[in-house]
């Protein structure tokens, strides 16, 4: 198999802090990786880097050839404005937006997936639902839904499990698993370690650097979980960004 995604010494991080640093490895394409490791390791942030969002301080992320539009990216929950007004339609409809463009029209095929997606989710009867009105399982629910429309070859989730009840969590762990069997490269921020040892093959834990990485059993050992830990609480924040080797 190719590698999807190649680390390179890769340093990421805000005002020049660095929040992940010295990473390397590959995933390879059709790979089902968890991203483990403790509060403030870094795994958001290394997501927002995969995806473009932040620059790199340091190292390089060679992307296998993908495009933008092959690479979706499900922020955490409480990243997204619910105060917007928008109905639920409208915003899985926004999972066409890099195909379609922003003011591409939507036709009768596309209307039939946008319906086919929330019915996939459980969401059909919510169309005109504004997004501030729905539970925490609802907006997960239709944030997974516009990932369907999205029908990316490379899928980023962070934390899309938290905060949502066990039904709903395990609705959409199934459409992870059905991502995995379609061969597309999943990787996904967890922090249930049970969730991870169950259905991720492949972990890799991370405290601001890289613990280990590799099959989940041999990753999520309880020698490197206490290192991870050591590790960022031993971080300091204001430490300036790391050289990186040519």
């Amino acid at each position: 198999m190719s590698a999807q995604l190649q680390f390179r010494d890769v340093t990421l991080g805000y005002d020049r802090h660095p929040a992940v640093h010295h990473l390397s490895g590959a995933v390879e394409a059709g790979a089902l990786l968890a991203v483990v490791g403790p509060n403030g390791a870094g795994k958001s942030t290394l997501f927002k880097g995969i995806a473009g969002a932040i620059p790199l301080l340091g190292g390089s992320i060679e992307r296998g050839g993908l495009a933008a539009r092959d690479i979706a990216y499900l922020p955490q929950i409480a990243e997204i404005d619910r105060s917007f007004p928008i109905s639920v339609y409208d915003m899985v409809a926004m999972g066409l937006w890099q195909r379609t463009g922003l003011f591409g029209g939507i036709g009768a095929a596309d209307r039939q997936r946008i319906r086919d997606a929330m019915s996939a989710v459980g969401l059909t009867g919510f169309e005109q639902r504004a997004i501030g009105t729905l539970s925490g399982g609802q907006m997960q629910r239709m944030l997974f839904a516009r990932l369907l429309l999205q029908d990316a070859r490379t899928i980023l989730l962070d934390e899309p499990f938290n905060a949502i009840d066990a039904r709903t969590a395990g609705d959409l762990l199934a459409l992870v698993q059905r991502w995995h069997g379609e061969k597309r490269t999943v990787l996904a921020a967890l922090h249930d370690m049970e969730v991870v040892r169950a259905h991720f093959p492949q972990a890799l834990l991370l405290a601001r650097e890289p613990v280990a990485w590799g099959a989940t059993d041999e990753v999520l050992t309880p020698q490197n979980l206490l290192k991870a830990r050591q590790m960022c609480e031993a971080f300091d924040d204001a430490a300036h960004a790391c050289a990186v080797a040519d």
